[in-house]
């Protein structure tokens, strides 16, 4: 039987035109860098936050670049603002084809200097609002014959990480969810995956997960590939999983973090004092056993 699908775009300018994107959390950090990367590919963009001063940057890419944007305030622990964001969309756009939930609340805090009000906080945000986002964005997208959903994650949700019990609970749940919703939203033509970067470099990252120079150092030495990510090679995956390449992949967590969360990583450092292998009787054919 002959494949008649179509050629694969990855990425190419105009491979997204016609399409609509809501990015939650879409005015900074990896946010800014996924909304901008879409809008350039072609697709309308919705940028969703509490503070939508924080829009101004990307309102001006937009403009630089040919594509438009809807600014809304919404708080993802809301549920009427998520419902009225959704609308809001639809009513601009047409539509909603894309939906990325990268809103979220993370700080450093050992577990048992964790208050249980600032665990619900996180829960509430990056796990409860993800749910939220995404079952208001899925009616639509049942009812228009599909969409592509991708949320994001964070490595330690499968490897546990000293000082994020709130983030790695959340996220965790995230990964489930994004299984689960994938299952049982393929029958229409929805698919759900997540992404999991490690360390990266963007607004305010610093401040938050490694606040000191020994700290950030210690992050550093621990990515085999010895450097920190940058949001924007984040945002190239997060839109190839938006958008039409990659038809037949849905309910997977796509991790891209140098090797960060790899068992016991041995970073450049380390690696390179591995004492070289010495020859044994093992290399010789001819040896008797």
């Amino acid at each position: 039987m002959a494949d008649d699908a179509a050629p694969s775009t990855f990425l190419q300018p105009g491979s997204l035109a016609g399409r609509t994107a809501l990015v939650t959390g879409g005015g900074t950090g990896l946010g800014l860098e996924v909304a901008t990367r879409l809008g350039r590919l072609g697709a309308n963009i919705t940028c969703a936050s509490r503070d939508v001063t924080h829009h101004t940057e990307l309102i001006e890419r937009g403009r630089e670049h040919g594509f438009d944007v809807e600014s809304l305030a919404l708080d993802v622990r809301e549920s009427h603002q998520v419902r009225d964001v959704v609308r809001a969309t639809v009513r601009r756009f047409g539509g909603l084809d894309i939906l990325v939930n990268n809103a979220a609340g993370n700080f450093l805090a050992p577990a048992l200097d964790l208050p249980p009000r600032g665990f619900r906080a996180v829960i509430d945000i990056a796990l409860s609002g993800v749910f939220t986002m995404s079952r208001e964005a899925g009616l639509v997208m049942r009812d228009a014959g599909g969409g592509s959903i991708v949320n994001i994650s964070a490595p330690y949700a499968a490897t546990g990480k000293p000082g994020v019990v709130h983030s790695a609970c959340a996220k965790a749940g995230v990964e489930a969810m994004t299984k689960t919703l994938a299952a049982e939203w393929a029958q229409h033509r929805i698919r759900v995956n997540a992404v999991s970067p490690g360390p990266f470099h963007s607004d305010g990252a610093a401040e938050r997960l490694w606040p000191t120079p020994e700290l950030e150092q210690a992050v550093l030495d621990q990515i085999p590939l010895g450097r920190f990510g940058r949001a924007t090679e984040v945002a190239d995956l997060v839109c190839l999983l938006a958008g039409p390449d990659l038809p037949w992949v849905t309910g997977s967590t796509f991790v891209t973090d140098g090797g960060w969360s790899l068992p016991r990583p041995l970073g450049p450092g380390l690696a390179s004092r591995v004492p070289r292998r010495r020859r044994t009787r093992l290399d010789d054919p001819s040896a008797e056993p």
